[in-house]
């Protein structure tokens, strides 16, 4: 390389106006990662050499990878074969990181740069993105649990968001329940949830319902969804989206919380192992077995750490990624700050799921609190 060589670097930014002036730019990413997302205007090219050699551009081209660290090793060689080639600094992730124009089939849900961080993610992609864009997701429950994984969930991108709960904003609940404030006291929940949902991401549908979920409207209010997000806070509420998500082949994402504790777990019928909510709990406790929130106690931060858990677990669901908890039950206690997990394995007995309900297995499992 002599002193009047281009930079072997180049700024991401100065990399695009190169390409829309017409510089080829070369996209030297595994196919794997190229599903995830391109720059505008790149080219899948495994061996940038070659293509040079029966290309022959003019003015040199432009070379992206991951991070820029392939690509500048990549452009000194070609430098020392006098191929005229210059590395995009910081490669993909600066590229998405700056919000600079992806191929047009990743403009998703509201831009580019509201999602770039998700974006980045090999796991996601633009390709991940599109499909959240995609989802419908339901939510019973827009209290304690249902507040956090609902503003999660919203600025994730997740195309429709429905919530249902007939119940208004309490004082009581402005402890812990983060979509509220002092001024919506006596407002209807979905209602305020509604506005400052969209507020937050103005891309997505988000579709109130102000109507008390049971077992007679359940299959009718939950269909159509991809999963079925649990935040009810009574026993009846719980056992109607079960038997709708086991009707309706929809994945439930459970969670529940009491005191300084909480539980996590998915129940997802299309495995034919997966246990159902009724293989925990056969059938609802006596009255006053359980205690409420209000009886019990909780420490508000406790229904927002399971509440943003049950929105990891459904965006999991959505793209398809990692390990959801299904025929596993995750139990947190807050105090200690100790997580541990039990096996939760399908009751060939269950009332629910069961081949037969006849002689119902008693088990001992953690008593289910409400959803704060």
């Amino acid at each position: 390389m002599n002193r009047h060589d281009p930079p072997l670097e180049v700024d991401p930014r100065q990399a695009f106006a190169l390409a829309s002036a017409g510089r080829p730019l070369l996209d030297l990413r595994s196919a794997a990662e190229r599903m995830g997302g391109m720059a505008r205007g790149a080219l899948a090219v495994d061996d940038p050499a070659d293509w040079a050699a029966r290309t022959l551009p003019a003015d040199g081209m432009l070379l992206l990878c991951a991070l820029g660290q392939r690509s500048f090793r990549i452009a000194s060689a070609l430098r020392e074969r006098g191929i005229a080639a210059q590395s995009v600094a910081g490669g993909m992730a600066a590229w998405v990181g700056l919000g600079l124009p992806l191929a047009d089939e990743v403009q998703v849900g509201g831009g580019l740069a509201r999602y770039a961080r998700q974006i980045c993610l090999p796991e996601v992609g633009a390709a991940g993105q599109a499909r959240l864009a995609r989802a419908r997701v339901v939510l019973v429950g827009v209290g304690g649990l249902g507040a956090p994984a609902a503003l999660y969930l919203a600025a994730a991108g997740v195309g429709r968001i429905t919530l249902i709960d007939d119940d208004v904003v309490d004082r009581s609940n402005l402890q812990r329940q983060v979509l509220y404030s002092d001024s919506e006291v006596g407002l209807r929940k979905v209602d305020v949830a509604t506005r400052r949902l969209r507020a937050l991401n103005p891309g997505i549908d988000v579709i109130a319902i102000p109507q008390k979920l049971d077992a007679h409207n359940a299959p009718g209010l939950l269909a159509g969804h991809d999963v079925l997000v649990d935040g009810a806070d009574n026993f009846p509420a719980r056992f109607a989206v079960s038997d709708a998500s086991r009707r309706l082949a929809i994945p439930m994402v459970y969670g529940a919380v009491e005191r300084f504790s909480g539980q996590v777990a998915v129940f997802d019928p299309r495995h034919v192992d997966s246990p159902c909510y009724r293989c925990l709990f056969p059938e609802p406790p006596a009255p006053g077995e359980v205690p409420s929130c209000a009886e019990a106690g909780v420490l508000g931060v406790v229904p927002g750490m399971i509440g943003m858990l049950q929105a990891c677990e459904t965006l999991k669901l959505l793209l398809g990624i990692g390990a959801p908890l299904v025929g596993r039950l995750l139990l947190v206690d807050a105090l200690a700050m100790h997580w541990r997990e039990l096996v939760l394995a399908r009751d060939v007995e269950c009332p629910g799921c069961g081949s037969s309900g006849a002689d119902r297995l008693r088990r001992t499992s953690p008593l289910d609190p409400g959803s704060g």
